[in-house]
């Protein structure tokens, strides 16, 4: 309590540690292992490409999420705009930087397509009707031969 008696709230120590900046990498580590862990349990039991595909693009995006992203985070791997500054890597960053690319867009792409693929977004019904072949009538020619 204050002098003038008013109450005043401050958060504990602990509290003012995990401030935004810091909690990220825990964010990315814990989404990356949550998606891989719900693909796994979306897919278990299942038969086939789809599952594999699914699988193969939730590994890619939790080893993006949670292994390269929070090392970038952590600045432990160095961002493009840091080429050319004393006691770098060129090479290291350009390549951190493409493996980052290839796991986040493949895994984007792996996911996104094994979903569509699990929800039958490709499949195509097939109609039980017989298949009727279009006549040509005497007053038409057909589409090659000149009319007169």
């Amino acid at each position: 309590m204050l002098s003038n008696g008013s109450m005043t709230f401050a958060p504990p120590v602990p509290l003012l540690a995990a401030s935004t900046p810091q909690l990220r990498p825990v964010f990315l580590i814990v989404m990356g292992a949550f998606l891989l862990l719900t693909a796994w349990r979306m897919t278990r039991g299942t038969h086939g490409w789809t599952p594999r595909i699914i699988l193969t693009g939730a590994s890619l995006l939790s080893f993006g999420y949670a292994v390269i992203m929070p090392l970038y985070e952590a600045k432990i791997i160095l961002p493009l705009n840091q080429i050319g500054t004393m006691g770098t890597n060129p090479d290291a960053i350009i390549l951190w930087q493409a493996a980052k690319l290839i796991c986040m867009n493949a895994g984007w792409l792996m996911f996104g397509l094994g979903m569509a693929l699990h929800a039958g977004l490709f499949e195509t019904t097939k109609s039980h009707a017989p298949v009727q072949v279009p006549r040509t009538s005497p007053r038409t020619s057909p589409v090659h031969e000149p009319v007169a």
